[in-house]
């Protein structure tokens, strides 16, 4: 890969996702990340080397050496990438708390599907759809 930024795949149309993720993006004031919308007109997950039904489960990040981290590790390869959450990183890789957040973020990505979703403006060749 030519990019040395991390991409990270988040859907734009989860409220609780869209918000954490302008979370990191204040915070990314070095440029470190490439924030990909999934949700977005005209994103496919296949261009990009992606499963389409599994980017839509879980959170996926793609290293600048093309590998891809998915679930809790895409969160802690966000963290590494911002500085202040370094120890954040250091933690959640841990033998004690890494089989907790694993555990957290997988009841989470069963109740995703089911979180109020943002209305999106969905416009295109002059016909939209929300």
């Amino acid at each position: 890969m030519n990019d040395p930024r991390l991409s990270v795949y988040f859907d734009g149309a989860c409220h609780l996702c869209s918000r954490e993720i302008e979370h990191y993006r204040k915070r990314d004031a070095q440029g470190r990340i490439h924030f990909v919308d999934i949700s977005a007109p005209g994103f496919d997950a296949a261009a990009q080397g992606l499963d389409p039904v599994r980017v839509q489960k879980v959170m996926h990040v793609r290293l600048p050496s093309g590998e891809l981290a998915t679930g809790v590790q895409a969160f802690v390869e966000i963290w590494k990438a911002l500085p202040e959450f370094a120890r954040l990183a250091k933690l959640a890789q841990s033998p004690f708390f890494r089989p907790l957040l694993n555990g957290g973020y997988a009841m989470f990505a069963v109740i995703r599907p089911f979180l109020p979703r943002r209305k999106v403006d969905r416009c295109t060749d002059g016909t939209c759809a929300v």
